[in-house]
């Protein structure tokens, strides 16, 4: 398996950390709560360790796991340390609560990412629908993801697979706004009586 790097130490990256290791992955936690990040990784174990926020990700695929408030200042205060790294963007631009977004078409979160970014860092969009607490019960699920670079796709594709996902791929970058829409989907049906252990999914008919 592979290191994987996640900027950040809450819920998503506890959940996502945590079934990474369970899959085998080398997980590399970069917070600016040091301390924190630094008792995720105890808690973890399987050789997790603790970066400097800023510096150099170790891993080649880099987890985004911070609120939409702070992602774009996070990613240019990493400026070129993310060069030909992927950077996985799993944010939700929730408005106040959590019945629409304060994005619009053709400026996603992931959107505004990405023209953050060097050019040689190529961000998907992915695991914005999933629940973290669902995410960490380790079961089965699938995973919507969006992006401009097919190479990073399939790195992306091939990550989620590990942790017994499956990945639907939803096209490029600016499908990422209705990735974005689908979090809200989510939230609606968990509050209008589907409760929040809930998952979407696509199945063939």
């Amino acid at each position: 398996m592979s290191t994987i790097s996640i900027i950040g130490s809450g819920n998503m990256a506890t959940a996502i950390g945590t079934r990474a290791a369970n899959h085998g992955h080398t997980i590399e936690f970069m917070s600016r709560n040091t301390a924190k990040a630094q008792a995720l990784a105890d808690e973890i174990g399987n050789g997790a360790t603790v970066g400097t926020f800023g510096a150099k990700p170790s891993g080649d695929i880099v987890v985004l796991a911070v609120l939409y408030a702070g992602a774009v200042d996070v990613i240019t205060q990493y400026g070129e340390a993310l060069a030909g790294k992927t950077v996985v963007d799993i944010s939700n631009p929730f408005n106040a609560d959590a019945s629409g977004l304060v994005t619009t078409p053709g400026n996603s979160a992931a959107q505004q990412i990405a023209a953050a970014t060097p050019e040689s860092t190529h961000v998907v969009k992915a695991l914005n629908s999933i629940f973290g607490h669902v995410l960490a019960q380790g079961k089965p699920l699938d995973a919507f993801l969006a992006g401009d670079s097919a190479e990073a796709k399939a790195r992306v594709t091939a990550f989620l697979e590990s942790l017994d996902l499956r990945p639907l791929d939803a096209g490029g970058l600016a499908m990422a706004y209705a990735l974005e829409w689908a979090g809200i989907l989510l939230m609606g049906l968990a509050r209008s009586g589907g409760g929040f252990d809930l998952a979407l999914g696509a199945e063939a008919r």
